[in-house]
């Protein structure tokens, strides 16, 4: 086996007892989506202690050992794929062989140790598609007088959400700094072996009229085409993944938050409509022109299903509300965010991030067999994702105690996906953004222009919004 992969897979016991079934549809379609590029799941972690290899291979174990969805198997059969999932009564996972690695000369930091991993795909290789495991891992050497070192975790995203990736994170630095194994068990253990997320959702919450459906396939192919994206630095290249970051400190959070309180909207529209913003002010458009743009909001449905779940419940449980807006260049933030919080709250209330999964997954599937169904073949599927809730969690003392600098979860989009997929997180009370999208159909300098002015539009309007309290209080 090739120690760089790390794999997980490669070394279970082949006697051991295995439960196969068929995917489910947004399964399937990532089992499509991630040979293109889209929809590897990474956990990155920044380590600074002497013993990061043996403590890296001793706390994936128990991670493994807790959820065996991160065991599976991704297998190709003449009747299609299957997933394959250990028997609950299979021995406990081997160790990793995860011997620490020198850095790639393209790799000379965090940030670009991070975008290397990130790219690497595993999945989209023909010669070990047939039989591969949905999770790698891979340790290597910052600097090994310090101990420094960097550990990632590629799982596949039929595997793992992005719930489920920051749940297995948080167990993962738990781990390292001395937690129990598995720590507190999800009820049931092992939901994704069982069925996939359409089989959880309740029949009632799935009915749509035939005409109604038909309806809706159409509305979202015409609104695919008719809307804007950023636009494309080089189509028909070979792409990756890349990452710019944004941050706020503690007071601009506390400020951010508290405006979209005070305006009745979620922190996803706030960011949405930044970006929009954002989006329209970095191209040469005349006064008063219009532009169209598509936002898709990422729901986690494990509170939906029957039963419900809790995000230690890995493997892929989220569905999608794409929604589109048309702007002017004039609105403020808060008028725009209150258009994207009604817009897929009115959506989320008619139940369409349960009704129109399937329609989702056949569009996506669609558009992966023939990319000239989207603006300039480019795969563009909106102008950028975001979660419908962050990722909140007070980590400084728990990533200090286990010798974790940093952690990042995020996952690609250069095969089928929006511009710029946003993964926000609130860690210690300060808002984190990482902001992926495909390079070169997206150069670094556009995105990164892009964000200096969300970054800037969120806090004119966060502290205008507090000030105009401020005069109402007094």
């Amino acid at each position: 086996m090739d120690p760089a992969n790390g794999s997980a897979g490669a070394e279970l016991d082949d006697a051991a007892e295995w439960r196969t079934r068929a995917p489910g549809g947004t399964e399937y379609s990532w089992l499509r989506a991630v040979p293109g590029g889209t929809g590897t799941t990474l956990l990155a972690l920044r380590l600074s202690r002497g013993d990061a290899a043996e403590a890296a291979q001793a706390a994936l174990r128990s991670l493994r050992n807790a959820h065996p969805v991160l065991r599976a198997r991704l297998r190709t059969s003449p009747s299609g794929p299957t997933l394959a999932f250990p028997d609950p009564a299979a021995p406990p996972a081997p160790p990793l062989p995860l011997a620490p690695l020198p850095a790639p000369d393209s790799a000379l930091d965090f940030h670009a140790f991070l975008e290397h991993e990130l790219n690497r795909n595993p999945w989209a290789d023909p010669a070990s598609s047939d039989d591969a495991p949905v999770l790698f891992a891979t340790l290597y050497e910052l600097t090994p007088a310090t101990g420094s070192a960097a550990l990632f975790v590629r799982i596949h995203t039929v595997a793992c959400d992005r719930s489920a990736a920051n749940a297995l994170a948080r167990e993962l630095v738990a781990l390292l700094a001395g937690g129990e194994e598995g720590g507190e068990r999800a009820n049931p253990e092992d939901a994704a072996a069982e069925a996939g997320l359409e089989e959880r959702i309740p029949q009632r919450d799935t009915w749509k009229p035939f005409w109604a459906r038909g309806l809706d396939m159409v509305g979202y192919s015409i609104n695919g085409l008719r809307t804007s994206t950023l636009p494309f630095v080089e189509t028909g290249t070979v792409r990756s993944t890349q990452m710019v970051r944004l941050g706020l400190g503690r007071d601009e959070t506390t400020r951010l938050l508290d405006a979209c309180k005070e305006n009745g909207v979620r922190l996803c529209s706030a960011m949405a409509a930044a970006t929009m913003l954002a989006a329209r002010q970095s191209k040469q458009l005349e006064s008063g022109q219009q532009e169209t743009y598509s936002i898709v909001t990422l729901i986690n449905c494990r509170k939906f299903l029957e039963p419900a779940l809790d995000d230690r419940n890995v493997g892929f449980f989220y569905s999608a509300i794409t929604n589109t807006h048309t702007i002017h260049g004039e609105e403020g933030l808060w008028e725009l965010a209150k258009r994207c919080h009604d817009s897929y709250t009115s959506a989320k209330n008619d139940k369409k991030h349960l009704t129109d999964i399937s329609d989702l997954n056949f569009l996506m599937c669609r558009a992966i067999e023939a990319p000239q169904l989207t603006t300039a073949g480019a795969l563009r599927t909106a102008l950028v994702s975001v979660f419908e809730e962050p990722d909140v969690a007070d980590v400084a003392e728990v990533q200090s105690k286990a010798g974790v600098e940093d952690c990042v979860c995020c996952a690609t989009v250069h095969g089928i996906g929006p511009s710029i997929g946003v993964f926000d997180s609130i860690k210690d009370g300060k808002l984190d953004w990482t902001c992926v999208y495909p390079s070169p159909l997206h150069s670094r300098k556009q995105v990164q222009e892009i964000f200096d002015k969300v970054k800037q539009i969120l806090h004119h309007a966060a502290a205008a919004a507090a000030e105009e309290n401020f005069e109402d209080c007094t």
